[in-house]
């Protein structure tokens, strides 16, 4: 006999046998994100809700779901894994994060918003790109579209590891289970309540992941007496934990830093942006989002290099539960509740997003383009909400497989992003010459290069496939557009009213 789920009677015992205190806060916390998504639902009457909240967010909600949603699970369980294994040396992939963010914040963001609303108020990233360009032949629409369902299959499932990953450490469940468990919970909320909800949770879980990033490493050093106390202990366990530059090759030096070219070409990050109220809001929004997101990845390579010092006689067999282990390690079950809450956060937080730009995909760039135009809005949010679930479940047949290293699969559809998209994004926003072929070209070229980059190993091919892949589509683009530029008079009017607009606001 089972219980849903596919938990067994046995199980639930087991589940029921933790401390109350952790089983009540974990419990608490959902129940506050179900609520914001039944809240969120009684605000979403249209696609256009379901999609961007209307553009009606304020500066602090979208800094907050910016910063939330591009860190993820990659922030609590990843990184801290890669810094506990390997030292102080991976701290390269924060620094390459920061400047990326940084720049997409500054140059990228404010006229995105004005471009996307502008071009025929444009929901999704495919509707921009076809909008920018009229593009009558629909190609460059189902192209990007069918890019963003490919990677953001892969990049849901490494949440769902993650979530697998803490419902097993946390409560002992089996892998296949937990990993339903925190598949369950995550599409619910995104099946009601769309992006309101995801961007309202969002911010919720952006504050929760600060704190207990905050916390963990100032208890094991006031623990062990002192930082000089945790350096020594670190040394002992791994001699070239301090170094920055411990094994690091030029290539692998490179890899690192150029994490940060991702964030121009991600769909979930990129939607933030077209969402706020006001370009000018965008201001005060990227000073509260970069400081946060300084904050938080200090803390996160503070925590791996705790757990290297804390964990010196009983190493872990899985380096990313170590953010895990050392908050049931460290702390009563009250705190250990309120902590796992913000792993599960980090994880939701980005899960949320990528379900509903896929979603939002396939509501509106495939069904209501190519298989009802005529679609009333009820279909439309009816179509999106389906196309959460299936979605969740193609990412969970990859999630399903035991070994799935979340930092390996976050690499992977971060690189896809970042280099199919984020040429184009950048060409179309400050390039009056650019054209429809070449943002076409731009996108495959990309894609093609990553997928067949990160099949290859040994020399140059060692290097992160973001790199060849940003390149490869950056030269596309420049070189079709220099052969053959946009002589449409409508696109560059379009292209030079918005720059209008840019000066003037």
């Amino acid at each position: 006999m089972n219980l849903s789920l596919g938990i067994s009677i046995s199980q639930a015992k087991q589940l029921m046998s933790f401390d109350a205190p952790l089983l009540v806060t974990f419990v608490a916390y959902l129940l506050l994100i179900l609520f914001l998504g039944v809240k969120a639902y009684r605000r979403t009457h249209n696609l256009g809700d379901y999609i961007l909240g209307g553009r009606k967010l304020g500066s602090v909600v979208t800094a907050l779901s910016v910063g939330a949603s591009d860190m993820s699970g990659w922030l609590l369980l990843g990184l801290p894994g890669a810094i506990y294994l390997s030292g102080i040396s991976e701290i390269w992939i924060g620094v390459g994060l920061v400047i990326g963010a940084y720049l997409n914040w500054l140059f990228v963001s404010r006229p995105l918003r004005v471009f996307s609303h502008e071009a025929n108020n444009s929901l999704t990233l495919p509707d921009y790109f076809e909008n920018r360009f009229n593009d009558n032949s629909r190609i460059l629409r189902v192209i990007s579209a069918v890019v963003i369902l490919l990677f953001f299959t892969f990049y849901t499932a490494s949440g769902l590891v993650g979530g697998a990953i803490l419902f097993e450490n946390s409560f002992g469940l089996q892998y296949s289970t937990a990993l339903l468990a925190g598949a369950f919970i995550i599409v619910a909320y995104t099946f009601v309540g769309g992006f309101l909800a995801v961007a309202w949770t969002d911010a919720i879980q952006a504050l929760l992941m600060l704190v207990a990033l905050l916390i963990a490493p100032l208890v094991v050093i006031n623990g062990a007496g002192g930082g000089s106390v945790v350096i020594d202990q670190m040394l002992a366990a791994n001699s070239q934990s301090t170094s920055l530059f411990a094994n690091m090759t030029f290539i692998g030096f490179i890899s690192l830093i150029a994490w940060g070219l991702g964030y121009v070409g991600q769909p979930h990050i990129l939607a933030r942006f077209m969402a706020v109220e006001s370009p000018l809001k965008l201001i005060s929004a990227r000073r509260i989002a970069m400081s946060w997101m300084i904050i938080v990845l200090i803390g996160s390579v503070s925590t791996g290099l705790a757990g290297i010092a804390y964990f010196v006689d009983q190493p872990l067999a899985n380096p990313e539960t170590v953010f895990i282990a050392l908050s049931q390690s460290l702390f009563n079950p009250w705190v250990a509740g309120i902590i796992t809450a913000a792993i599960l956060s980090a994880i939701m937080s980005t899960i949320d997003s990528q379900l509903l730009v896929s979603s939002s995909v396939i509501g509106e760039d495939f069904y209501r383009v190519f298989v009802h135009p005529d679609a009333s809005e009820k279909e439309l949010l009816l179509v999106s909400r389906i196309a959460v679930i299936v979605i969740a479940l193609l990412a969970l047949t990859i999630a399903s497989d035991r070994d799935s290293r979340v930092l390996d699969l976050v690499s992977y559809a971060w690189a896809g992003f970042g280099a199919s998209f984020g040429p184009v994004i950048v060409f179309s926003l400050f390039w009056r010459r650019m054209t429809a072929l070449s943002a076409v070209a731009g996108i495959v070229i990309g894609a093609a290069t990553v997928v067949v980059w990160s099949n290859l190993s040994g020399g140059i091919f060692d290097l992160y496939e973001i790199v060849p892949g940003f390149l490869f589509a950056s030269v596309a683009i420049a070189v079709i557009s220099a052969l053959k530029p946009e002589r449409n008079d409508l696109t560059l009017k379009k292209y030079d009213d918005v720059q209008g607009l840019l000066v003037a606001s």
